[in-house]
């Protein structure tokens, strides 16, 4: 059985005939790609070089035209005395400055823990504890004070 596969795949490639044509023709195909491949990845490149400076000129107008509005800006008095006022803490004259000052003590962090993914049982019926609360402040003769003592 091998010996016949063998005759088989012998008489097939004897059975491919290349043409002195087709042979030179593949050649060519081969030489093109080898020449134009590296000046085709070089193309590429560069394309992606002029991409990232145009990106990179786009980001330096706009911190141009963003430092122009800054200029024009300080250039206007209203906004000097308006910067002033905020930054300095400055009044004009004849006007009454209060400063707030919130003294009040931080607010208590919050309880980061994690919450239980199991359902646990409660320790007493709160409806009944509700119900008896309920009747229990309805139905007697003492007042607040002593219920709360």
């Amino acid at each position: 059985m091998p010996a016949s596969n063998a005759r088989a795949s012998a008489k097939w490639l004897r059975g491919i005939r290349f043409s002195w044509f087709s042979l030179v023709m593949l050649g060519l195909v081969v030489l093109g790609v080898l020449v134009v491949a590296p000046t085709l990845h070089l193309y590429i490149d560069q394309q992606h070089q002029i991409a990232r400076l145009e990106q990179s000129n786009a980001d330096t107008a706009k911190k141009v035209t963003d430092l122009n509005k800054q200029v024009a800006d300080w250039s206007d008095p209203d906004y000097i005395k308006a910067q002033a006022r905020q930054r300095l803490l400055f009044v004009m004259p004849g006007e009454t400055s209060y400063l707030v000052i919130d003294d009040r003590p931080p607010a208590p962090k919050k309880n980061d823990a994690p919450v239980s993914s199991s359902i646990q049982a409660t320790k007493s019926d709160w409806l009944s504890s509700l119900a008896g609360s309920f009747l229990t402040a309805g139905l007697t003769d003492q007042t607040a004070a002593q219920l709360s003592r």
